[in-house]
């Protein structure tokens, strides 16, 4: 607490803790801040008051921030919550300006209310005027009239009275008095020829001015209360504004507020939320050209104008051919298929049947008329997939951990980069441990994830075509910090020409990342693993030395060390050697590929993008020490 900074963060470490309980709020502590008060800006102790809004302070906190300036006190006392006899306690102490903040609170106990009107008298009363002796009181009025020039005073003169010599008018003649001139007007004193003039009262009404009166009242005094504050308070500059902890929020008034914004949080209850409903059938008419033009029971914008005559894509709807050929023969059809795409309420597939329409008059063919239905389960030719509970709850306890984890690894970028003001270095340290460590969670979670899409049949991949040597570089320098803890050195060895693979690219860059780490992570000082990439006819396979750490364990071995057998290896996968390699094993099959794990090295094939002949293209030697 030698410096400024660190006065200002012992005040807001001592306002939190006592704030929210984790230390007690003693006379103590109460006079510790009464110490450190001084050393802080008012833009720091305002601050900290604005944070206790969603603390429970303690009655003693309260009093003492209640103390301070307006601006202080204020957001305090609008949202802090005490029994009857601490508010009781605390009434006396306050200003009639922070009573009046009290007094627009509709939550406070009725004790407390009466003990505001208690203070009625002493709060809403109107100053008196002083008392001010005559001779101040002349001296003030000669101060408050504007001086008169001495050649116009002395004409004014000469024009009312012949007899009063203008030499005679000097600085006296201002504060005469003016009775003497209403008694004996003709032998009037010189110093009585000024009645007209506006300088004394014509009466001893003690008279008070409208100013007065109106700055007397409550709202004027806080309001030139707080004029005077604006006055007095130091000159805040943008580049020291941008470096204190004004707008500072830790993680604990985050969730507070979202808690509160939660708790608070209402709904109507004449209101409900609306509950979508598929839509099971409809119905439909067509004119003479076959052209739906009446649609009752979905929406008509994906129907409507569509033609039965039409076996063609027609917007968002598309026929079966069997419809356009009932249309021509103007017979009746059933159960033909329609396919409709959109947002609206009548996307997806349907089963139409309709029947002619005919004057009765003429006999002329006037239209169709109809219906359409969902198709039942047995009249689809989709797989019916079984979603496995076990990956459902994996699913959602991925999302539970994801959202929290992504705002700690942000917090904590935000303290390295020091974006909210300065920290010091050991806490920037620290945060750089827990980014690094939010980040290997992270990818952890992710592992997870693609784990419960693959185990329920929801992993979304889409093919493109991934360079395959441009990602090896890309893996193996993203493991070079593993490489050096571990001693290790990684060589490749790919042909000549280029060498693609068909798969979706992120799924190719972390099958092979998470393959490649784990081999990484099993190295020994001094050991070198190669990857051989050779194209062989349709597919592209990649083989990967097998670490001496992991030559004596069978393959069913292998795939069953788990992460707490692992636990004392420095840089070891977070789930374990064994997860990794299942999951590399999982995304090859995804992908239209194998894994196969032998004796001396890992081999995975993986489907190219086109057929290459590794006869026509000789190798090259790579090796590249990371």
């Amino acid at each position: 607490m030698a410096s400024e900074f660190g006065a200002q963060s012992a005040w807001r470490q001592l306002v939190d803790l006592m704030g929210r309980g984790r230390i007690p709020c003693d006379a103590p502590s109460i006079a510790r801040l009464r110490m450190l008060r001084p050393e802080v800006p008012v833009a720091v102790r305002a601050a900290s008051a604005r944070a206790l809004a969603f603390a429970a302070p303690d009655a003693l906190l309260v009093g003492f921030f209640a103390e301070d300036a307006l601006a202080i006190a204020a957001p305090v006392l609008r949202t802090a919550r005490l029994a009857p006899d601490a508010w009781l306690a605390i009434l006396p102490r306050l200003t009639p300006a922070g009573r009046s903040v009290l007094r627009h609170r509709r939550d406070l106990p009725d004790a407390v209310q009466r003990g505001l009107q208690s203070f009625g008298p002493v709060d809403f009363i109107l100053p008196q005027p002083e008392a001010v002796p005559d001779a101040v009181a002349d001296d003030d009025r000669a101060d408050a009239v504007p001086p008169l020039d001495d050649t116009a005073v002395a004409a004014r003169v000469a024009a009312e009275t012949a007899t009063v010599e203008p030499a005679a008018i000097t600085a006296e003649t201002a504060t005469a008095e003016p009775v003497a001139a209403v008694a004996e007007p003709a032998t009037v004193e010189p110093a009585a020829a000024v009645l007209p003039l506006p300088s004394a009262p014509l009466s001893e009404t003690p008279f008070i001015a409208l100013g007065d009166v109106a700055r007397g009242l409550p709202f004027m005094a806080e309001a030139l209360r707080h004029a005077k504050l604006a006055e007095s308070a130091p000159a805040i500059d943008d580049e020291q504004t941008a470096g204190t902890d004004v707008e500072r929020f830790e993680i604990s008034d985050l969730v507070a507020r979202i808690e509160a914004f939660n708790k608070d949080r209402t709904v109507e209850a004449g209101a409900p939320a609306a509950v979508s409903v598929e839509v099971e059938t409809f119905r439909y008419e067509t004119d003479a050209h076959g052209v739906i033009r009446v649609i009752e029971g979905v929406a008509r914008s994906a129907l409507v104008g569509v033609s039965l005559g039409y076996a063609a894509r027609q917007g968002e709807a598309q026929l079966d051919g069997a419809v356009a050929g009932a249309f021509r023969r103007r017979s009746r059809f059933s159960d033909a298929r329609l396919e409709v795409g959109g947002l609206s309420d009548a996307f997806g597939s349907w089963r139409l049947s309709g029947v002619p329409a005919f004057e009765h008059a003429s006999g002329r063919f006037i239209g169709f008329h109809g219906t359409g239905r969902r198709p039942r389960r047995d009249e689809t030719a989709e797989p019916a997939r079984a979603s496995s509970p076990v990956s459902d709850s994996l699913r959602q306890l991925v999302h539970e951990l994801r959202t929290p984890t992504n705002a700690i690894s942000g917090f904590a970028e935000l303290i390295e980069t020091q974006l909210l003001g300065p920290v010091s270095p050991t806490y920037r340290d620290r945060a750089t441990a827990i980014r690094t460590q939010a980040s290997d969670l992270l990818a952890a979670i992710d592992d997870l994830d693609i784990a419960a899409r693959i185990e329920g049949h929801a992993l979304d991949l889409r093919p493109s075509v991934v360079p395959v040597l441009p990602l090896l570089d890309r893996v193996v320098a993203d493991l070079k910090p593993l490489a050096a803890l571990r001693g290790t050195s990684v060589a490749i060895v790919a042909p000549a020409g280029d060498c693609d693979i068909l798969g979706d690219d992120r799924a190719v860059e972390r099958l092979i990342g998470r393959l490649m780490a784990a081999l990484v992570s099993a190295g020994r000082p001094d050991e070198r693993l190669c990857i051989v990439v050779r194209p062989v006819g349709e597919t592209v396979t990649i083989a990967f030395d097998r670490p001496a750490a992991l030559a004596a364990h069978a393959t069913d071995v292998l795939l069953s060390i788990d992460a707490e057998q692992e636990s004392d290896d420095d840089g070891a996968p977070l789930l374990g050697t064994g997860f990794a390699l299942r999951l590399a094993q999982n995304l090859a099959v995804e992908l239209g590929g194998a894994l196969t794990i032998g004796m001396e090295s890992l081999t995975l094939q993986l489907p190219a993008s086109e057929t290459q002949s590794a006869a026509d293209q000789p190798e090259r030697a790579v090796d590249e020490h990371r």
